[in-house]
């Protein structure tokens, strides 16, 4: 009877170490992703209070400012994709974070002009907070690839873009609710899918991670504040 050990497969054995490398290179990323992110919230709020004291934001309005919001955006965006590897990657960043917070001051100064307007703004920021602190977590939590989930959730801001266009002309006060309903639950999906990504080694740049994490972030943020200013703003 042979006793002895059968040998290690070195298969499995390689397998075990790559993944312990990916794992390790893929929570590099994430913590990264946080600390970027928590960063490019100062030029966002520095952007918002620039725009609420000059009253850029107001004047930003309307069709103008909504094609100025889209070729300067999308700009961005563009060259942050361009020059991800780059040291170049982290100012554009926070320089398109900046202009984000330029655009909400507008919405922050219709908000705080309502009555209870700073609760409102609060509220809205506690709302995005546990949102992403819960989408942070299901994502540690979740095992099954969530990847797929990304086309239909583009097929959705894509939808949200064509409403939103069409509202400018529209003005309909019951689409606008819709839409920042609709908004919320799809990106808070999107935090869930791009950390997921990050997490399971798909998205291996910080940079561009963090770019995903904030426009969802912003997005959940504003249009939960559009809802409670649409809702609550006329509470006494």
């Amino acid at each position: 009877m042979n006793l002895q050990p059968s040998p290690r497969n070195p298969q499995r054995a390689f397998r075990a170490e790559d993944a312990r490398i990916v794992s390790g290179a893929s929570n590099r990323v994430l913590r990264n992703t946080y600390a970027l992110l928590a960063l490019s919230m100062v030029p966002t709020v520095a952007g918002a209070w620039i725009g609420l004291a000059t009253g850029l934001g107001t004047m930003l309005g309307g069709l103008f400012g909504m094609i100025l919001f889209l070729v300067v955006a999308f700009g961005l965006i563009g060259a942050i994709g361009r020059y991800a590897n780059t040291r170049a990657a982290v100012p554009l960043l926070l320089g398109f974070t900046f202009f984000m917070g330029l655009m909400l001051s507008g919405l922050l100064g219709v908000v705080l002009g309502m009555h209870h307007g700073s609760g409102l703004v609060m509220l809205a920021f506690a709302g995005t907070a546990s949102i992403f602190l819960g989408m942070a977590t299901l994502s540690s939590v979740i095992k099954r690839d969530l990847s797929a989930m990304g086309k239909w959730l583009f097929v959705g801001v894509v939808m949200l873009m064509v409403a939103g266009i069409a509202n400018v002309f529209l003005h309909s006060g019951a689409l606008l609710v819709t839409m920042a309903t609709l908004a919320v639950g799809i990106f808070s999906a999107f935090i869930l899918h791009d950390l997921k990504r990050v997490r399971d080694g798909q998205e291996t740049n910080y940079v561009l991670a963090t770019l995903g994490v904030y426009l969802s972030v912003f997005n959940v943020f504003q249009n939960l504040l559009a809802l409670l200013g649409i809702l609550g703003g006329g509470d006494d």
